[in-house]
Order: C-alpha cells, then structure tokens, then sequence
C-alpha cells in the first residue's frame, strides 16, 4: 500500500528519520519545514496522507489542520499529528481540529507506518489491497483482476482504477473535477471530458457480467456507483 506522503516536521533530524523509515516501507514522501511550504507544495499536489507536526515555526500544526479542514479541496486527505504534547485534551483539541489520528512522541517507525495504513484503510480504501465485492461484481487490487458473476472482465488500467475507486465510495455522487482529483492524480492535467470517455469503457468493460448499470450518471452532478436504480 504505497502512499504519497506530505512530512510537516521543523526538526531536521526527525525528518530524515522519518523519511528513511518511510521510504523503506514503500511510500513516497515529500517534506516541508513549516506550514508556509506545507501550504505551497498543496496547492499544486495532494497528497494520500499528510504527516503534520503540532509544533511548527510560524503557522502551528493545529493552525494548518484547521485551515485545511475548512477547504473543500484538502478535506479528504487524512491527517495525523505527530507531537510531542500527549494530555487528553491536547488530543481532543487534535482530534476535534480535524485530524484522523494522533500519535505522541517518540513512537517507533513501524507503529506509524501501521497507522498511516490504518487511517488509508477508513478515509481512502481504494489505497488499499483488500479485494472488494458489491453485487457480484469483485476487484482484486493485488492480483489486478476483475470479476463478474464469475466472468472474467477485461479493463484497461484506468479503468480499473476508477472501478477501484467507485466500489470502495459507493452512494455517493462525484463530479469530474473530483474524479479527476482521485482517480487521475491532482497533477495530471487532463480535460474533464476524459472522465466521460473512461466512464463509457468502464461500462463497456461491464457489460459482459450486467453490471453495466452501476455506473449511473447524475444529470447536471456527475457520476455515482450504486445498485440502487435512478
């Protein structure tokens, strides 16, 4: 479960160490002193999680947590404070600003990367292997195949990502630019109407099982995964 990682840290030393650790573990990490290039490197890229230390030079941790909880942009990134403040309510006040967990330090490299992978676990499955079945319809991220009501379905790499995606976000409707963002990559610069053209291949590829009408379209939204009808 490879993650693009967004490392707030001021301490140098912390840093790198946590960037070492990381990166053995199979992620990518991108780090940032202090909440100002945090902020910078964000507008242009968004990360699958972000790592942010409480206490950061200028903007505070809690500070940049609630700024970017109260942008639609950045409200699906989980987050995870990293600091050394462990009373209850410094982890309320964590917890309440925004973050999806709360590690006190010091803490050992292998606890983080377990909670980094629990937190994608509930904020992004998609990011994660488990195979995933709606309606008789099953996706194996691992083994990159797709089933049907036990026929094997042929799809394209970014259609099964944008499968992948649909199964584990199911009832809820996404517009393109969303679709965009979590399927293609926030710095993939594509037009809109890609969307559409994957979405007839996605169904295309489905039809073979019936499954074809689960990706409906929402007039005037966007697209939405359901087995409910309409």
């Amino acid at each position: 479960m490879a993650a693009n990682i967004l490392l707030v840290e001021d301490e140098p030393g912390i840093q790198e160490l946590l960037k070492f650790n990381l990166t053995q573990a199979g992620h990518q990490v991108t780090a940032a002193g202090d909440a100002e290039h945090a902020l910078k490197f964000l507008k242009t890229t968004l990360p699958d999680v972000i790592l942010l230390d409480w206490m950061l030079p200028g903007m505070s941790g809690i500070d940049l947590c609630r700024r970017l909880r109260g942008d639609a942009r950045y409200q699906p990134v989980p987050i995870i404070m990293l600091t050394a403040r462990g009373e209850e309510r410094d982890k309320v006040l964590g917890l309440d600003t925004g973050a999806d967990d709360y590690i006190t330090k010091p803490f050992s490299p292998r606890e983080l990367v377990s909670r980094i992978k629990a937190v994608l676990r509930r904020r992004a499955p998609q990011m994660t292997e488990e195979a995933v079945e709606v309606a008789g319809l099953r996706l194996d991220p691992v083994s990159h195949r797709v089933q049907g009501k036990g026929i094997a379905l042929e799809l394209g790499p970014t259609e099964f990502r944008l499968l992948h995606f649909f199964m584990t976000h199911p009832e809820r409707v996404y517009t393109r630019p969303q679709l965009l963002d979590q399927v293609w990559g926030d710095d993939v610069f594509v037009e809109e109407r890609t969307v559409d053209v994957h979405i007839r291949r996605l169904r295309l590829a489905l039809e073979p099982s019936g499954h074809a009408a689960l990706v409906q379209t929402v007039r005037g939204s966007g697209y939405r995964f359901s087995t409910e009808v309409g």
